[in-house]
């Protein structure tokens, strides 16, 4: 039955058309898999050496493997690792790989800037100058005098310079409230460098080094820092100075964005240095011109995942879904062409697209997939490669066959943009207002809903029920990655839902006709939430631990979550996870974790 699988309207009616079409998607994998590992499921399992893999006993496990002639009877693991060693490792070398990840894509836009600003680069230019230069200063560079380019150059350099070990201190750890940068500097885990953090996590984790579960838990959330007051912040900061700092935007949302009559294109992964120059061409005469000339009425550019937000955030280019969304847009049969770069993107889309027409093309040259055509994408030659791709979809139009389209009807509006600029301009130019509502109770709190969607769970309807309990309550919701768009699709993202929030919200909301849900951007932008939070304490001479300030992600399933998971908590926030991770196997980190 398909409500067992989601709550998104527009994505029932191709569930049903996958399995009329013999398409295995997402949710028939995971029901393969039938029971999942215990062992896994509660982190007690090693194989970071080949003496193993280890796996310990444990009370929870199922009592055929505590019991009888199968049974695992080990306490510790062939080197002596405890429960609490296992458990801890595993849990930081998830957050290593999470901070990986979005500090590689910090790192890109750090470089495509410095490329930008030696004009090495095709279609791309700086758009935020106010924000360069306010950049530039808190990097301590000299303003006065120097050109845009000049001064772009000097940022990326210096920013570069984050992700070693040189200097020493991560420059936006300066921007958190003094009582949280003590907090840190009195454990150690300041972070250095974002590079350097995560190289230790990986060394402390290997046979025969870090072993005590509490020093390898503070260097993970040490590691964590580094992402979300480094990559995570870098990324969002300086996509800001290339492509523009979002302001609030009206588009629309689900998988009835795709257009029956257009070329259909959808842009999915997380960097927008390709996405950007895709918005660029598709917007190009030639090949609007060309569009028409194979029988479309004209190009539909549209985004899945993170590289949705950002495209909307900045543009208001519709989103077609979030994580569980992706295969599904392949199924309605219009999608001429799917383009990927890096992150949350399932390998199995080759084989879905095999059974439409649709073009799957990978671009970057860390993330290659099976059944996937690669055209490698070059900053240097980015807006020829994104009207290469373009065309390659246009030609792709005459293959569709139009007895195998479903497009769901009526995509819902959606309000975005709030990034923390956004916002203090939304309030008048100072928070203020906000802090005024919250301390007179007409907003008791400030709640940020982020991360992912998991198959384990009906699809949206963690983010959704509790986003409406929250609002209901009086309290704002912000937003971003999959939780946002979930919420968007459920029409949470629009002034009129302020209908559902207690008086207090409403009220706030309908003075400045905003949304209760704020959609402040992709996963790397959960770094905006840091921004405004430490505003606020700030403002208060308060640390962030002190605000009514609270964290969730509800669906959450990548490494990334728990690195986001670990920067939260160790930045003050009270945080919840929607799905425990896999750490019930150690009392002892379950204790330090909560």
């Amino acid at each position: 039955m398909t409500y067992e699988k989601t709550i998104d309207e527009a994505a029932k009616p191709l569930l049903d058309k996958a399995k009329k079409d013999k398409v295995e998607l997402v949710w028939d994998r995971f029901e393969k898999q039938g029971d999942k590992c215990n062992f896994g499921e509660l982190g007690i399992c090693c194989k970071n050496c080949n003496m193993g893999p280890c796996r310990l006993t444990h009370p929870s496990l199922p009592i055929h493997l505590r019991i009888g002639p199968f049974a695992v009877k080990a306490e510790k693991g062939v080197c002596g690792a405890s429960y609490d060693t296992i458990v801890a490792r595993n849990l930081s070398r998830a957050i290593a790989a999470g901070a990986a990840a979005h500090s590689d894509h910090g790192r890109e836009i750090a470089h495509t800037l410095l490329l930008t600003s030696e004009n090495k680069t095709s279609g791309y230019e700086i758009k935020d100058e106010k924000k360069l230069k306010a950049l530039a200063a808190e990097f301590g560079i000299e303003t006065t005098g120097k050109g845009k380019h000049e001064l772009a150059r000097e940022l990326a350099l210096a920013v570069l310079d984050e992700f070693g070990m040189i200097k020493g201190r991560l420059q936006f750890v300066e921007r958190a409230p003094q009582a949280r940068q003590k907090r840190w500097k009195d454990l150690e885990i300041t972070p250095r460098g974002i590079d350097r953090e995560i190289v230790e996590m990986m060394h402390r984790t290997h046979i025969g080094v870090d072993n005590d579960y509490a020093n390898l838990i503070l260097q993970g959330l040490r590691t964590a820092l580094s992402d979300g007051w480094g990559g995570s912040m870098v990324a969002t900061e300086l996509s800001d100075v290339l492509f523009g700092t979002p302001k609030p935007v009206i588009s629309r949302v689900n998988l009835g964005v795709l257009d029956e009559k257009n070329v259909n294109i959808v842009v999915h992964g997380h960097e927008p240095i390709l996405s950007e120059m895709l918005a660029e061409a598709v917007e190009d005469s030639e090949l609007v011109e060309l569009a028409k000339m194979e029988g479309a009425t004209g190009i539909n550019l549209c985004g899945m995942c993170c590289t949705a937000n950002e495209l909307l955030m900045r543009r208001g280019i519709p989103v077609a879904g979030n994580f569980l969304n992706q295969e599904l847009a392949i199924v309605t049969g219009a999608v001429e062409a799917m383009v990927v770069d890096v992150q949350c993107i399932m390998p199995s889309l080759g084989e879905v697209a095999k059974c439409y027409h649709t073009l799957l093309l990978s671009t970057s040259p860390k993330a290659k997939f099976p059944n996937t055509e690669h055209i490698e994408f070059d900053e240097e030659k980015g807006f020829d490669i994104a009207k290469e791709i373009v065309k390659r979809a246009i030609l792709n139009f005459k293959n569709r066959n139009p007895n195998r389209v479903l497009i769901p009807s009526y995509p819902v509006n959606m309000m975005a943009g709030f990034s923390a600029e956004a916002i203090i301009a939304a309030l008048g130019g100072s928070l203020t207002p906000l802090i005024e509502s919250i301390k007179n109770g007409k907003i008791r709190g400030i709640a940020a809903l982020v991360g992912c969607n998991n198959p384990k769970v009906v699809q949206d309807k963690n983010h959704v029920e509790m986003t409406k309990a929250l609002i209901k309550k009086d309290i704002l919701v912000i937003e971003t990655g999959c939780s946002a768009i979930a919420c968007a699709k459920a029409g949470l993202l629009l002034p009129d839902a302020a209908d559902m929030a207690g008086e207090g919200l409403k009220s706030i909301c309908k003075s400045l006709g905003i949304p209760p849900v704020l959609h402040m951007g992709s996963c790397v932008d959960t770094s905006r939430i840091l921004v405004v939070a430490t505003s606020i304490a700030n403002e208060l001479g308060v640390d962030i631990s002190d605000l009514p300030v609270a964290a969730a992600a509800p669906e959450w399933m990548s490494e990334k979550a728990v690195s986001i998971g670990a920067y939260a908590v160790a930045s003050g926030i009270f945080t919840l996870l929607g799905l425990p991770p896999a750490i019930m196997g150690s009392s002892n980190v379950v204790e330090l974790l909560t």
